[in-house]
C-alpha cells in the first residue's frame, strides 16, 4: 500500500486554488466549484481540495510537505507575501519544520527530516 493522495475541505476553491499554487503544487485537475486536484512538485503524490459548506471543529487537519531545502523555499514564500505562523525551526523530534495556515485553517507543516522521517533513533 503507498498513500496517493490528501483531501482537505475549502470553502472557497477559487481563493484556494491560487494559494497552493503559489506554494508550488501544479494543479492538474479543475472542477469546479466543486474539487481540484495538484500534483506535488516531488514524487507522486497528489494533494486535493474539495468545497464543504462547513469546516471541521477544533484543530482540524495537518498536512506536512516534506521540502528538501527548507529554509530557501520559506524564505521564496514569504517573498511572494505567504504568511507563515512559524518559520523554519528545529523540533525536539530532529525535523525542521515551518508552520502557516491555507485560507480555510487547515494547518500546513513545510519540513525538512531527512533519515530522521522515517528511521528516528526511537523507531520500533
Amino acid at each position: 500500500m503507498n498513500l496517493n493522495q490528501i483531501t482537505v475541505p475549502s470553502l472557497d476553491l477559487t481563493k484556494s486554488i491560487p494559494f497552493y499554487q503559489e506554494l508550488g503544487l501544479t494543479l492538474i485537475v479543475k472542477s469546479l466549484p466543486h474539487y481540484a486536484r495538484f500534483e506535488c512538485p516531488d514524487g507522486e503524490t497528489t494533494f486535493s481540495i474539495h468545497s464543504t459548506e462547513k469546516l471541521p471543529i477544533g484543530e482540524g487537519i495537518y498536512v506536512y510537505f516534506e521540502c528538501e531545502n527548507l529554509d530557501a523555499y520559506v524564505d521564496q514564500l514569504v517573498e511572494k507575501g505567504i504568511e507563515f505562523d512559524e518559520l523554519p525551526n528545529d523540533k525536539s523530534w530532529r525535523w525542521r519544520e515551518a508552520r502557516l495556515k491555507d485560507l480555510d485553517g487547515n494547518q500546513l507543516i513545510l519540513f525538512h527530516a531527512g533519515e530522521n522521517r522515517l528511521n528516528p533513533p526511537w523507531r520500533i
